[in-house]
């Protein structure tokens, strides 16, 4: 019965992955007008699942960090109450986002549920050094580095005229280009982590727990991305073609380079830090709604570590013979 809630929990995660996160690489083509809400997400949904599909083959480092090895001791990574609390903790923890309409994290929800199943499950042994290298400095570090990329982006291609105000068919194919690519990216880096809870499961064919992820995350993200795509599209800053163009391309950079290398960014963090890179240089940003997200963004590690917490002692305490 347990394994069947792991697997359920799960899949709960990659559906809200999705509705959470399948707009981010395409943010830019909906808020510069380029395209509409549908079209973008269809894009980003398609590429995304592309990416997801490819991480079969370059997940291996990924799935050993967010199956907690490092974290907690092997044998509570090895619980199906410590894996189901920490997907638990993840899922609610994105939908409880999703449904406000803010862009937040799912590394940072797992991050906090992690820690929040591993504090109930083994306080003691819970090695709170371990993120440092493995989670929080590519997490702290990556929107730093998007928001000065953003900006310096847009100038320069401002400054040799690749950045128009107005749309070409030149500007729309390599828009649509750029934001394939930190859609692909996007499920390269975020697949393995959902799947790393699965590895748990008796006998399961890993490919085939890859397609599954891949196609919860895909269906989420379609039937559940409205609110995220307004904020992130429309609320963070105003924007021209160019400006998303050049918002788009940092975004596609850095994510597709922190996926090779197997560090788990944000690719939330990274696209709303180069909307917003872009935006302070133009003058449009939306200061109220960024200062909104990035509360949210604040509270996504506590809200998961208490979820989690509180799950895993549903799991493991008040539900007998799981």
């Amino acid at each position: 019965m347990l394994i069947g809630i792991l697997f359920l929990a799960v899949s709960f995660v990659a559906f809200t992955n999705g509705a959470n996160a399948n707009f981010k690489g395409v943010a830019s083509l909906y808020g510069s007008g380029t395209t509409t809400l549908k079209q973008a997400l269809y894009w980003g949904t398609a590429m995304t699942f592309a990416g997801s599909l490819a991480s079969m083959w370059l997940a291996e480092s990924m799935l050993k960090k967010f199956a907690g090895r490092g974290l907690v001791p092997d044998e509570l990574c090895q619980s199906p109450e410590f894996v189901a609390a920490v997907a638990l903790g993840s899922a609610l923890t994105s939908l409880l986002a999703t449904r406000l309409g803010f862009p937040v994290s799912t590394t940072h929800a797992m991050v906090g549920s992690l820690i929040g199943a591993g504090l109930v499950g083994n306080g003691a042994q819970v090695h709170l050094e371990a993120l440092g290298k493995n989670f929080l400095y590519p997490l702290f570090f990556s929107p730093i580095l998007a928001v000065v990329l953003g900006a310096t982006t847009y100038l320069i291609l401002r400054a040799l005229k690749l950045a128009p105000d107005h749309r070409t068919p030149i500007l729309d194919g390599l828009h649509f280009l750029s934001a394939g690519a930190a859609s692909f990216a996007r499920g390269l880096n975020d697949t393995p982590k959902v799947v790393g809870l699965l590895l748990l499961v008796p006998n399961i064919n890993i490919r085939w727990a890859f397609l599954a992820v891949a196609t919860g995350i895909a269906i989420g993200g379609l039937l559940d991305a409205d609110r995220v795509a307004e904020t992130l599209g429309k609320k963070v800053t105003e924007m021209n073609p160019g400006q998303g163009f050049a918002s788009s391309l940092v975004t596609a950079a850095l994510v597709s380079t922190a996926s090779l290398h197997s560090y788990p960014v944000s690719t939330t963090h990274v696209s709303v830090g180069s909307l917003l890179g872009m935006g302070a240089v133009t003058r449009q940003a939306k200061w109220k709604t960024v200062g909104e997200i990035m509360l949210a963004w604040v509270s996504t590690v506590p809200c998961g570590t208490l979820l989690a917490g509180l799950s895993y002692l549903i799991l493991s305490r008040i539900i007998p013979g799981l």
